[in-house]
Order: C-alpha cells, then structure tokens, then sequence
C-alpha cells in the first residue's frame, strides 16, 4: 500500500517534506508522534494522530508513540493563547500510565514482528541531560532568528501575553526528540498535527545540522465542524477516550450526531473502510439522507475501534430505548431498562422532600439538571423539557411521589439529547 496516497484521498495530509513519499515506498520506515501528557486520558482530538500511526504500521512501517513526560514539563505554546498551567511530576507520571495503557489497545506491539509498535518516553533521556550541556550541544545549531520565524512563537509575541523562556525553548526540546529517536532508533519520520510543523522542521533541521542525515515528515489538517464549533467539545466537555470519563453511549452518540458534511468528511479520516465501501455509502447517504447511513456507519466503526463491538451494541440498544421508541410510554420501561441507560446522567434526590410536593422549576435546579431557575423555566416555556416522556407545559407543575417509575425513578429530558435519571430515595 502506498501510505501518501492512502492518506491522501482520506483528507489526512496537510504539509509534507520533499521525499517522504519516496522514502515511505523505499524500505520499511520508522515514524514516530509524540503524546502530550496534559490528562490522563487522550481525546478525540487525539484520534488522528492515533489513526496515522496505526495506517503506518498497516502499510508495513514501524510506528513509535512517544509520550512527552519531560515535554509535559515545558508546554507547548503551538495553538495556545496564554502559557498553560505546568504539572507536578506525579500527576504527569499518572498521565502517562493513561495514555500508554489506551495507546496499546491501538497498535500492535508483539514484538516477533518487524514492524511491531513501541512506545518511549522523552523523560528517559532528557533526565540524563544536563542544562549547559544541552545548550551547548544542541542549542548552538538552531538560531533564534529561525525559532522566532515560527507562526507558534510569532503569533504569543505579537499577543498582549508574551511567551516564557520556557516555552520559547519548546521547539528546541522536541527537535532534540527527533534527532534521538533517529539517532537511537533510526527513526526517519516524525508525524502530527498542523499545528506541529513548525516544532517538527525545528527536529528534521537539527538531524541535517548535526549529522548530516535524512529526516522527513507530514502533518495531517486540524479537524473542524462545519458549524465552526470546536471538534471534539460537546456541552458535557471534553469527548474522551476512557469509558469513564465518557461512557461508549455519549461516545456514540457524538459521531451518530455529525452533520451531513462532517459525516462525508469524517468517514474518510476515522474508519478503515475502503474508497469504494465509502463511495456507495456516500451516494447511499445522498439517495435519502434521512436514513443517516454515513451517521450511523461512522459511528459504528470508530465506536467499534475505540470500545470494542460489545459496547458499541449496548450504546445502540440504549439508543433504541431513548430515542427510536418515544411512543413506549416511560411507565413501560422496566426497572434494568432504566437502571441501564449508560448514557444517561444519573443523580439522587431525598423523597422525604417530596411527600409535600415541589414545583418543577425547584426540583430541576435543586437536582442540577439546570444551573439556575431561570434556565429551567426558559427550557419549559420553549417547549424542551419532558418528565416521563410527557412534555412539561406547565412551570407550576408539581412533583409528587405519584409520579415514581415503579415509585423510585423520574427520567428527565432536556432539549433533545440529554438525560436524567433521578433516583428518589
């Protein structure tokens, strides 16, 4: 397989040096991303460079995930406004765990095979390096008229903030990554995103400049939503990768929820299916677009990549209960069906309070469903909000203990999407 090629007519190519293709097709390469260890889970923001690596290793290449430990330390300014919180050596030790046990779900790592995946963590030399040393060895073939050339830098120092020393010598420290796994590893390649070209041609000139050797590399586009709303942010947060920061339902649900246009884009950079199985679906999608065959399809797979088929079934079978059979009455649903809705929040209310009674709009700002009551009441007024999937119409509504599923449960919903499950104990 042609890897460029491939990655290109996914839409996964933004920026590539001159001969990296060639190299890709001469010989088996190692190419390698690095993982920033600001959480101890990645995001679906992480899911591209993921995915680069592992169509690397399908195409027969050696992939090598670097998790930053020391650059964790610094931060990168690349995309940033203002200089980030830096931390502690502990919480960054814990992050790393994370995102080393999620990155080997992903990738091949048995090690009979040549090209089997390995992981490294810049921590391990940089720990060694001592600070005269480094700027003296490697400091000195890098001017700071070429550091200060880079959008990264140019755009905090132009901004009202400034930038740090320390983060000004970020690109310097993850040049330095490149040129030891290619010096150590004999890595030739270093992928990411496009807003790491600039920290990427920071390594691949200090490989030229220190040894003379070869070093390539591509980045891949930043993704966006067509709505021009952040990728990967829905009103929960951040989308994770971990089910228990986002369970595999609201997982689901964010791909199932894509527009049109990002569902035609999104199919092509986040599943493994063919240019044709794309094609037919693609028309498919277009002969009757209310079926969302390219929603679902995408949501199946990249559901099925990052939870395994068992979760992705019970995110569908969840899906089913809330939103395909809104003509079931709630009274119907049994007490598992309820208890097992994993996409829905769940949270706790005193029944003792409710012996008396209270109104709708108390009860949905003292639960935390809404932040406030006048967020409550405009829901209701607006016609969003039902309790037992009967439409709330009235704000005087009363809430009572007659109202209980089997006398313990209300199942809240508000707008479209979102669900409560309020247990009255």
């Amino acid at each position: 397989m042609n890897l460029i090629e491939e990655l290109k007519w996914r839409g996964m190519i933004q920026d590539i040096m001159p001969g990296t293709e060639e190299q890709l097709n001469k010989e088996m390469t190692s190419g390698y991303i690095g993982f920033d260890p600001t959480a101890d889970s990645l995001h679906i923001g992480s899911l591209v460079p993921i995915l680069l690596l592992v169509h690397l290793q399908k195409a027969g290449h050696k992939p090598v995930a670097l998790v930053g430990g020391a650059t964790g330390m610094v931060g990168d300014p690349s995309g940033k406004s203002e200089e980030r919180n830096l931390l502690s050596e502990e919480t960054l030790r814990k992050n790393e765990l994370g995102v080393k046990n999620q990155l080997m779900r992903f990738l091949d790592f048995d090690p009979s095979k040549k090209n089997c995946a390995e992981m490294v963590n810049n921590y391990d030399w940089f720990k060694e390096i001592k600070f005269l040393d480094f700027i003296r060895d490697t400091g000195k073939h890098i001017t700071v008229n070429y550091m200060m050339a880079k959008d990264s830098v140019k755009k905090r120092l132009e901004g009202d903030s400034g930038m740090s020393f320390t983060e000004f010598s970020y690109q310097l420290v993850q040049g330095y990554d490149y040129f030891w796994l290619n010096q150590n590893k004999n890595c030739k390649l270093q992928m990411g995103g496009s807003d790491q070209w600039g920290n990427i041609v920071t390594g691949t000139e200090l490989i030229r400049r220190k040894t003379g050797g070869e070093a390539f590399a591509f980045t891949c586009p930043l993704i966006t939503k067509t709505d021009g709303t952040k990728f990967g942010k829905t009103e929960q947060g951040n989308v994770w990768l971990d089910a228990a920061k986002t369970s595999p339902f609201r997982f689901y649900q964010f791909w199932l929820n894509a527009s049109d246009e990002d569902a035609e884009k999104w199919i092509r950079i986040f599943t493994f299916l063919s240019r044709d199985a794309i094609h037919i679906l693609t028309h498919e999608h277009k002969q009757d677009p209310s079926a969302r065959v390219l929603q679902k399809t995408l949501a199946q797979e990249i559901t099925s990549f990052v939870h395994g088929k068992e979760e992705y079934e019970k995110a569908v079978a969840t899906t089913e209960k809330l939103f395909s059979n809104q003509n079931i009455p709630a009274e119907d649903l049994s007490i598992e069906d309820l208890e097992s809705m994993e996409g829905v929040i769940k949270s706790s209310y005193a029944k003792s309070l409710l012996n008396e009674g209270i109104d709708i709009v108390s009860f949905l700002a003292e639960t935390k469903i809404f932040s406030s009551k006048g967020e409550a009441r405009k829901m209701i007024q607006g016609g969003g909000l039902s309790v037992n999937r009967k439409k709330v119409e009235n704000e005087k509504l009363i809430i009572e203990n007659s109202m209980l599923l089997h006398e313990k449960y209300l199942l809240v919903q508000k707008g479209k999407k979102n669900y409560y499950l309020v247990s009255i104990n």
